[in-house]
């Protein structure tokens, strides 16, 4: 579309911003990469008589989700055979992801898990993602690759390496300048895709190697994101080797603050979130791959209420969001014996604004004027009418993936009728069959 010749949306509703209800009979119009107005739909077509009408009749026009924390390598692990489920959080790392999955993986295995991702994501209604990829012997150029796939797929992706010393300290330089180059190389060529820093955790990273991250992420203007307590098994390490929780560690060490990124936070105790509030540390969610490894249920509820600033994700695990924010609404409220915890309007908050807000961002995960035209159009089938009152309630109940009829990412229409455009789906899923057959037999 030309400058003058924008493109009116014209759903039966639009969801803004979860913080307020729902508009019945409200649409947008875009023009190029931004919202330049949202109006009552029968405005929008006469102020405009001269753009693209879409007929969204019987659909609900909502903005992007954005998966705050992903691993999109972690596909191929879906089935991978082995002799012992793992016992626990420790286990499943030694015994299984390090050895098997992430000490396995070429570019070839990034790129065709990356490529089938981002597809799935697109069909779910996902427009931005922040995916961390570790794969030590992958370095370096991983995430040169990896960023080729995804802007071929057009969605808004944020790539970092997750740098660790748990190979060697040479291994972990080589992380930290993985992602200083792709960042320098980002932020002199933009696109949709940009990355930060990443490194691992407290417990696979020296105190010189958190400080060098950091250091190097504040020279660049981007955020840090680090694993933290997913399990039981940090904050112990925490107060055996530093006489203080992680969270109280990373404030020691004078990095707590609005640029850190701090996904999984399962183990949390109340002082840590009163730190987190206070020094703006912002966290990710990931309901229910936290379940999957038996890490525990994260105080997402209580990190809410103190402000901290959260986003949800699906760690690679599983990528329908909209599992993701049943996994969020349904999870605290059984956890706290309380139906009221976690609203449906502030889980889809999460899942949209919150998650761009957490993984930094600018005006993204709203329409509004101004903002970024990432959006997604939902067509519920349900045998209940949806309603002013229940709407937020009713589509995150009893929607899923294949509700999504279309996917718009920075304008450009990308699902349209429920097909992922110019993408062949039996290619990618044979791509990404080749690749897991690879890593199993490496594994085997």
């Amino acid at each position: 579309m030309n400058e003058e010749t924008g493109m009116i949306i014209l759903p039966d509703w639009t969801i803004t911003t979860p913080l307020e209800t729902p508009k019945m009979g409200w649409g947008i119009r875009i023009l190029n990469d931004l919202i330049v107005d949202v109006a009552p739909n029968q405005e929008l077509r006469q102020r405009y008589p001269n753009d693209v009408v879409w007929d969204a009749s019987g659909q609900i026009l909502a903005p992007g989700f954005v998966d705050a924390h992903t691993h999109l390598y972690g596909v191929l692990a879906h089935g991978i055979p082995l002799n012992k489920a793992p016992s626990g959080f420790w286990p499943f790392l030694e015994d299984f992801w390090w050895p098997l999955v992430e000490n396995r993986l070429t570019h070839e295995m990034i790129c065709a898990a990356t490529d089938i991702q981002c597809a799935k994501m697109l069909k779910s209604g996902i427009t931005s993602f922040y995916d961390c990829t570790e794969a030590p012997f992958a370095l370096p150029g991983c995430l040169f690759s990896q960023a080729e796939v995804v802007k071929k797929r057009g969605l808004r992706g944020i790539l970092s390496f997750e740098a660790t010393e748990r190979v060697s300290k040479e291994n972990g330089q080589l992380g930290l300048k993985e992602n200083a180059d792709f960042i320098d190389y980002c932020q002199s060529n933009p696109s949709l895709v940009s990355g930060l820093m990443c490194f691992h955790t407290t417990f696979t990273c020296s105190k010189e190697f958190i400080l060098q991250a950091f250091e190097m992420a504040a020279e660049r203007g981007v955020l840090t994101h680090m694993h933290c307590s997913e399990g039981t098994y940090e904050p112990e390490y925490a107060l055996k080797h530093f006489g203080m929780r992680p969270i109280h560690y990373y404030k020691n060490l004078g990095v707590a603050g609005p640029g850190m990124l701090a996904s999984q936070c399962v183990q949390l105790d109340a002082s840590e979130i009163a730190v987190m509030a206070e020094s703006g540390i912002k966290m990710s969610h990931m309901p229910l791959s936290n379940c999957e490894v038996g890490g525990g249920i994260a105080p997402l509820p209580e990190l809410v209420e103190a402000g901290v600033t959260a986003g949800l994700g699906t760690d690679g695990y599983i990528i329908d969001f909209f599992e993701v924010m049943r996994g969020a609404f349904l999870i605290h409220k059984a956890s706290h014996c309380d139906p009221r915890v976690m609203p449906a309007n502030q889980v889809w908050y999460l899942a949209t604004e919150g998650g761009a807000k957490a993984i930094g961002l600018d005006a993204t995960g709203r329409l509004e004027i101004g903002w970024k035209a990432d959006c997604q159009l939902i067509k519920p089938n349900l045998p209940t009418p949806i309603a002013v009152h229940n709407l937020y309630e009713q589509v995150l109940l009893y929607c899923d993936q294949d509700s999504v009829q279309a996917t718009l990412v920075n304008g450009k229409i990308l699902v349209k009728d429920g097909t992922i455009l110019n993408v062949d789906m039996d290619e990618l899923m044979e791509r990404s069959r080749r690749a897991a057959l690879q890593l199993w037999e490496q594994a085997s």
